[in-house]
């Protein structure tokens, strides 16, 4: 990162500090400009962003990526929200072209194979989806949070994302678990019913299984994996 972005990321991180979610936003929205999105896999995390989004009427435009193989309950939870909030959740959907000659050449399950085949049907029906969907946004709100995973313990509340050049917001980084669930009924947000069964983290149906209740909460993404649980969205 260059001096000059190094500096307005850390302008940033001052004037956000202390500020409630809603206030950050807009004050992004203000100084970085209207090109705010919120990408949203429907998680826990994602949901209670999406009620703050809606409740404050920020002027953030929400997406949510299809893969293609997700769990009926999620397609049931983006109508469910959608409803709940009077929203409209914007879908993408892979290329289907890309999803085609993947099939055809590998078979419809490649990604149990190996790591590296894995990678190339995330990169296909998940990262490649989401740069169109961020093409021409200039702040990237996310939900992550800094207890889900190793790879995410040095995640700041903002950064740069120099690969798609832009900024990245993480207003949840600094929650835990409990806080999460702690909005959720304190203002009765919708969720996937799955989260009550053990699914902690929710991909696509073929790659997430239930989790006991002294596992690691990302062990049940691509469990037939020993690697960094990660799909290429969040380096």
């Amino acid at each position: 990162m260059n001096t000059e972005l190094s500096e307005s990321i850390e302008y940033l991180e001052t004037i956000l500090a202390g500020k409630g979610i809603a206030e950050q936003i807009s004050i992004l929205n203000k100084h970085v400009g209207s090109q705010v999105v919120f990408s949203s896999s429907l998680g826990l995390e994602d949901q209670v962003i999406t009620d703050m989004i809606a409740t404050c009427h920020l002027d953030v435009d929400i997406f949510t990526i299809d893969t293609g193989r997700l769990f009926k309950e999620v397609y049931e939870l983006i109508d469910r929200t959608n409803k709940h909030y009077n929203l409209k959740i914007r879908v993408y959907f892979p290329n289907y072209v890309s999803v085609e000659n993947l099939t055809n050449l590998k078979g419809p399950n490649s990604f149990y194979d190996s790591i590296d085949n894995r990678i190339e049907c995330c990169n296909i029906r998940k990262v490649e989806p989401l740069k169109r969907a961020l093409a021409s946004a200039s702040v990237w709100v996310t939900g992550l949070r800094k207890d889900q995973s190793a790879n995410r313990e040095n995640m700041k509340l903002v950064q740069w994302d120099a690969d798609r050049a832009l900024i990245k917001f993480n207003p949840l980084i600094g929650w835990s678990s409990e806080d999460v669930m702690d909005y959720i009924e304190k203002n009765g947000v919708p969720i996937n019913p799955m989260h009550q069964e053990g699914f902690v983290s929710i991909g696509c149906a073929p790659c997430t299984r239930a989790i006991s209740f002294n596992e690691d909460p990302r062990s049940g993404r691509w469990w037939w994996e020993t690697s960094h649980k990660e799909c290429g969205l969040h380096k």
